[in-house]
């Protein structure tokens, strides 16, 4: 910077300024997508800059990382051998009222064995709707080549799955299967074992000594609970598609533990918002959140061995 009196010089091709207000931007958005509270937020910058930011000042530098939150959100796909399915809830404020919205969020796991957060759409519900619709998209940015998809029986999600992935196999979330057996059991004294017999049934070498297990269950609670029977007899071969793959892969594909660990993480950032004031918001730092979480996936070791028998 040339040194001049009286007189105001800046050269044209120097933005003033621009490089700490840019700094200061960020800042503020990362501190937001780390989980600190936007009350918390404007405590420190006061501290360090000697002014008051809001939090309208915080929303809108939140805004700043958009563009690059729909780059990656639209980013084009490709094969993936497995497809992880699952949706929390996060409270929204939409239409002058607070509702819980629906945060889906798609897993994949590619053919070297890596796994992908790729993709994530605040809805208003799961309904079959709005899981078709965020299907379709993944469909229409390049996803193909899917082998099975692991998720929950909710109605939505199951006919979604029918419309947009007709030939694809389902394996049904055996940890959810072992949740829904206990609304079935009649007696309190009951629910232990009842758990160690599906257990026995998911823990089969293969699907002929799976099959076998099941069926004896079925005969076995006939009488003393008929409504658990039918339940087994319908319910758990949805949790058995697994065994047709490969064995160094069942134990991870055969529920969405994966995700429920994702879950954890966006539940512990995102309860500081408490209520999102809109769904772009929600969206906006969820994204953020598995935006982090899936490039240290990237960086980390396989998910998977692909050339496991």
């Amino acid at each position: 910077m040339p040194q001049v009196r009286e007189c105001d010089f800046y050269p044209s091709f120097l933005e003033k300024g621009l490089r700490s207000e840019r700094a200061l931007t960020l800042s503020l958005a990362e501190m937001y997508i780390q989980g600190v509270s936007t009350r918390k937020v404007s405590a420190i910058l006061e501290e360090m800059c000697g002014f008051e930011v809001t939090s309208m000042d915080v929303s809108r530098a939140s805004k700043a990382l958009d563009e690059e939150f729909v780059r990656w959100r639209t980013r084009p796909l490709g094969q993936f051998a497995y497809l992880l399915l699952d949706a929390r809830y996060e409270k929204v404020r939409q239409g002058g009222s607070v509702i819980d919205s629906a945060v889906l969020v798609a897993y994949g796991i590619d053919s070297q064995g890596n796994r992908h957060v790729l993709g994530v759409s605040v809805s208003l519900s799961e309904a079959e709707v709005h899981w078709r619709d965020f299907l379709e998209s993944l469909v229409s940015r390049g996803l193909h080549g899917l082998e099975c998809v692991t998720s929950d029986a909710h109605s939505g999600l199951k006919a979604a799955l029918r419309a947009v992935f007709p030939s694809v196999p389902w394996q049904r979330c055996q940890f959810h299967l072992q949740q829904n057996a206990q609304a079935y059991v009649p007696k309190l004294s009951m629910k232990q074992e009842v758990a160690e017999v599906i257990r026995n049934i998911f823990n089969a070498p293969n699907r002929e000594e799976a099959n076998r297990l099941l069926k004896l269950a079925v005969i076995r609670y006939e009488k003393t609970a008929p409504q658990l029977s039918q339940w087994m007899e319908n319910s758990i071969p949805d949790g058995l598609t697994i065994f047709n793959f490969k064995s160094g892969h069942r134990l991870r594909l055969r529920t969405s533990n994966m995700a429920e660990r994702v879950n954890r993480e966006l539940k512990k950032r995102t309860k500081v918002a408490s209520i999102f004031p809109s769904a772009e918001s929600c969206e906006r730092l969820v994204t953020a959140i598995l935006i982090e979480i899936s490039e240290e996936w990237a960086s980390g070791k396989k998910y998977l061995l692909m050339d496991n028998t």
